[in-house]
Order: C-alpha cells, then sequence, then structure tokens
C-alpha cells in the first residue's frame, strides 16, 4: 500500500487519532461558530434594549403634563360684554395671580405669571366668549404650566444647585411649592401631545399636525403606488416579452430601489416644487415623493407574489379555454393579493420613517395648525422629531422622544398588519 493510500485510510478510520483529532477539531469550530451567532444576536438584543430605555424613559415624561388650577376673577374692567372676544386677559390673568399671591407686589407678580402657560389667557377667553354672563364671575381653570415649572415638578430641575445656574429662582420654586400645597398642582395625561400641533412653547406643543401631515402624505402615496406598481408588475411578469428592453427595465427598477432617499427629495424639489410650481410643505407633494420612491418596493414585491403563484393555476385555466388576460386577473391575481398587500404596507411603512426627502420639499415649515387638506402647509412626524430635535428648550427633549415612540407605534401596527394578512391569507402551495 502507497504512502498516499495509507493516508486515505487513516484519515477515514474512525478509530485513528488523526480523525479523532479532526472531529474535535471540527467540533471545536462548530461551537466557537454558533457562540459567536449567540454572541451577536446578545449584543442586537443589548442594544436594541437600551434604545428602547432610552426613548421610553426619556419620553415617558412628555405624556403627562404639570397642571395648575386656580381661581380667575372676570373683571368688567378689562373685558367689555358687548365684545368678549377683545378683553385685556392677560390682565385678568394678573388679577388672578394677585388673588392667589395677595401679598406679591406687582413686580413679583409678572415673574409669578410665568408659572402658568401662555394658553391661560386663551381659556379664559374661550370660556367668556362661549358665556358672557360670566362676566363679573370668578372662573375656575385648569391649564398647563409654563415649561420650567413642568421641569420642576418632574424633578428636572436641581434646587440644591446655584441660583444663577438655572432658570429659576429661589422665590420662584417657593412660590410652586405654595400652589403644591395648597393642591392646586396636577400631572395628568397631557392628551394636548396628540390634539394641538406645533408650537413654541414646549408644553402647547403635539403632534396632531404632524399626524394629519403623516396620513394625507401615505394617503397620496397609497393612490400613486399601489395602481401603479401593481400594473407595472402585472406587465413586466405576465405580458411584457423577454428581451433586452425588458431586461434593462427589470435591472433598473432594481436600482432604483436603492437609490438613497435624499435622491428623490432632490428629484421632488427640482420637478414638482422647480417645474410644476406645487405648494411648498404640502403633503400633496409629499406623497408624491414617498409614492415615487415606493414604486419600485411595490413592483418588485408584487413580482415576488405573482412569481408564488404555481403554474399548474394558469395552465388549468388556459387548458379550459380562458384567455391570457383572464388566466391573470381572475385566477392569479387573486391568489396572489395577500403577498401583494403585504409588500405594500412595508412599503408604506418605510415611506412613513423617511425625513430626508421631506426635509427637501420643505415639511420641517413651522406649523400651528393641522392641515385642512393635502395642499395646505404641513409637517410630518419625522420632520416634526427632526424640528423638536434642534430645539434649545428642555420641555422638547422630552417630546422628541415621545414622538419617536409614536412613530415607532405606527411603524409597529403596520408591520402587524402586514404579518396578519400574510398569515391570514397566504395560501401553501
Amino acid at each position: 500500500m502507497s504512502d498516499q493510500s495509507a493516508d486515505i485510510a487513516q484519515r477515514h478510520d474512525w478509530g485513528s487519532a488523526r480523525f479523532q483529532s479532526n472531529l474535535a477539531r471540527r467540533r471545536r469550530n462548530e461551537k466557537i461558530l454558533a457562540a459567536f451567532g449567540l454572541g451577536a444576536i446578545a449584543m442586537a438584543f443589548l442594544v436594541l434594549a437600551i434604545l428602547l430605555w432610552t426613548l421610553i424613559s426619556g419620553g415617558a415624561q412628555a405624556f403627562r403634563q404639570t397642571h395648575v388650577a386656580i381661581e380667575v376673577p372676570v373683571s368688567a374692567e378689562w373685558v367689555d360684554p358687548a365684545d368678549p372676544a377683545k378683553g385685556n386677559y392677560r390682565n385678568v390673568i394678573r388679577d388672578a395671580m394677585q388673588t392667589t399671591f395677595p401679598d406679591a407686589d406687582p413686580s413679583e407678580l409678572r415673574a409669578l405669571s410665568g408659572i402658568l402657560s401662555n394658553a391661560a389667557q386663551f381659556v379664559v377667553r374661550d370660556k367668556v366668549v362661549a358665556d358672557p354672563s360670566l362676566i363679573g364671575q370668578t372662573v375656575s381653570i385648569d391649564v398647563p404650566t409654563s415649561d420650567p415649572y413642568d421641569q420642576l415638578n418632574k424633578g428636572n430641575v436641581d434646587t440644591q444647585s446655584a441660583e444663577n445656574t438655572r432658570r429659576l429662582s429661589d422665590a420662584d420654586i417657593a412660590a410652586f411649592q405654595q400652589l403644591k400645597d395648597q393642591d392646586r398642582i396636577s400631572l395628568p395625561i397631557n392628551w394636548a401631545l396628540f390634539t394641538n400641533a406645533d408650537s413654541r412653547f414646549p408644553e402647547l406643543a403635539g403632534l396632531k399636525g404632524a399626524i394629519v401631515g403623516s396620513a394625507y402624505a401615505l394617503l397620496i402615496c397609497f393612490l400613486i403606488s399601489f395602481p401603479l406598481g401593481i400594473g407595472a408588475a402585472i406587465y413586466l411578469e405576465e405580458f411584457a416579452p423577454k428581451n433586452k428592453l425588458s431586461d434593462i427595465i427589470e435591472v433598473n427598477i432594481n436600482n432604483l430601489a436603492a437609490v438613497p432617499s435624499v435622491v428623490f427629495g432632490l428629484l421632488a424639489l427640482a420637478v414638482f416644487l422647480g417645474w410644476f410650481g406645487m405648494p411648498r410643505s404640502a403633503p400633496l407633494v409629499g406623497g408624491l415623493t414617498l409614492g415615487i420612491m415606493t414604486l419600485p418596493t411595490i413592483i418588485i414585491a408584487t413580482r415576488a407574489a405573482l412569481k408564488a403563484v404555481p403554474p399548474s393555476i394558469r395552465e388549468a385555466a388556459l387548458g379550459v379555454g380562458a384567455s391570457k388576460q383572464q388566466v391573470v386577473f381572475g385566477h392569479v391575481l387573486p391568489l396572489a393579493m395577500p403577498g401583494i398587500l403585504t409588500g405594500t404596507i412595508i412599503g408604506l411603512a418605510q415611506a412613513l420613517g423617511e425625513t430626508a426627502p421631506l426635509l427637501l420639499i420643505g415639511m420641517n415649515a413651522f406649523v400651528t395648525a393641522a392641515p385642512a387638506t393635502p395642499f395646505d402647509a404641513s409637517t410630518a412626524l419625522p420632520t416634526q422629531i427632526f424640528i423638536w430635535a434642534d430645539s434649545p428648550e428642555r420641555g422638547f427633549v422630552s417630546r422628541t422622544s415621545a414622538a419617536i415612540l409614536v412613530l415607532l407605534g405606527f411603524l409597529v401596527v403596520m408591520n402587524a398588519v402586514a404579518i396578519w394578512l400574510r398569515n391570514r391569507f397566504e395560501r401553501r402551495w
């Protein structure tokens, strides 16, 4: 027997020392690979846990807002019964603070009025306008405090630090403590985060405008990308001749799906705003931009769903005399629809989180009202997060995290719907 034959025989001899050494080394490598895999998974979960904990711990405070209850005497000296909407409600609020702090002098009253949010005078005004008989009476209101006092109540102000290093003086803190001792301070759920639009005052800022703007943009994105994407995919997969032109189109569609979103924003800036003169910051333009960006994703998902339908379905339909069009729209497309809907929802979820294209078309403008139509100026959830993250006030820090949690909530819901549709309607062949 030659040396080579002896070596081969030794390697295949299970009882030989060489075979056992190779086996032990292979098992050791498998364990090392498994350990690296588990380590990578553990690291991913750790990073995810840190991210979620950071967002939840930072954003939880924004879901509650400090309120103060005060009694407001509505004097006819400041409010004309004939035209209550034009009353001097700043002085009305000043009188209310004088009643709450009877020992305060005029200079102190100006500082004490800063406890209340700027919305206080408008809350009183709206009540008086709705019921002018309140003039001459005392109105009870419950309004948010201004952001410095909200941060104080939530424990974000170091009261033991030097007075010149914080926004609130010792006298301000003492006045706020007096209100707490009188049981006037509460910390209810901050529904204004969802019912108010943006504001330069953190305690009044909300996501309503961004949520409505995102809804309009996603609706337009769906109306543009869904029918065009399905139509293009059906033609390319079922009707288009297999030649070089169709190969070029397929390659370009795949390339467009990988193009950075900022490129689509530049395209929208040049075409929709520059050439067509569409309104800047409008959800209409944002929806068109997101629709163009989502279109390749829907085409690819639809083609994959059409390919997943077994050829026997087509052959059976053709065998009983159905036309090509009847086969596609009567048999193949209904069976592929669950996969199409799943891909569409995932594409829309991706569009919901895009920021760069919306920034380029101006959907980061300061808009203090929710858009009534898709043609009105608006923001979207991602751009609202960008705006708040760039604000210097402490109150916007927690609201930024809260807005991210709301956006993540929408994304989770959309992906859950996609998973449910796939599991509910998917058929295995």
